[in-house]
């Protein structure tokens, strides 16, 4: 029987070519999503975190964890019987979960990216990516689920969501802010919309590509849309 506690040893990343957008300002990173969901992040998450399907006792990883705020959440859904790893490419970011939301004994950071996990197969029984895909760079996102796919037991359960800006303001004031993330960071040219990639329908065909179930949508106030697809049961 597989222990639940969150062993992170050996894994880490292997650098891709492109590691895509990275966000190395966490207190920036936290008060720019308090403006953009103007407080209602942490209804959002007690949302997202209910539609992953998560339990008590379930191994979680959680993609592109940013500061951690997700993943603390998901720790605890799953309790202490269970157990999350938080995967990011910025070191700062992995430092900052890591003091701030890795006290929990269930709860893990380290670094990595969605296109090169160094984790095991089928070790997890949900992955999330929360309002990370568009900062995998394109030509890695096919590689990304694929990997989400890879580290998934049969049966488990995937959470992808992202930001569906609506009205005629909200796109323009995302789109601003996303560029004002970008500017300064070490890979922080932008050459397409940062806001192109955001809509989770348009990775229908690649998770089916890769072995995915037929994903179901929703969305969620304020401005997100999310995706729920399986790893088939062997």
């Amino acid at each position: 029987m597989r222990s639940h506690g969150v062993d992170t040893a050996g894994a880490g990343v292997r650098e891709p070519e492109q590691p895509g957008l990275l966000i190395p300002w966490a207190r920036r990173y936290n008060l720019l999503v308090t403006v953009i969901f103007g407080g209602r992040r942490g209804a959002l998450n007690t949302t997202l975190v209910a539609a992953s399907g998560v339990r008590p006792g379930d191994r979680v990883l959680d993609i592109g964890c940013g500061p951690g705020v997700f993943a603390g959440r998901l720790a605890e859904a799953v309790g202490p019987g269970g157990g999350v790893v938080g995967v990011d490419p910025s070191a700062p970011m992995v430092a900052y979960a890591t003091r701030h939301a890795g006290r929990a004994a269930n709860c893990r950071f380290v670094r990595g990216a969605a296109q090169s996990l160094d984790l095991p197969d089928g070790e997890f029984d949900v992955v999330t990516s929360t309002f990370a895909m568009h900062h995998i760079a394109e030509a890695h996102r096919e590689a990304a689920l694929a990997q989400m796919y890879r580290v998934l037991r049969p049966g488990g359960r995937l959470l992808v969501a992202d930001a569906f800006p609506t009205g005629p303001v909200a796109p323009r004031v995302t789109r601003a802010m996303a560029r004002m993330m970008a500017h300064g960071t070490a890979h922080g040219k932008v050459t397409e919309d940062p806001m192109s990639a955001a809509d989770v329908r348009q990775y229908a065909e690649t998770l089916r590509s890769v072995g995915f179930t037929e994903p179901r949508y929703a969305d969620v106030r304020p401005w997100t849309r999310y995706l729920l697809a399986e790893r088939p049961a062997a």
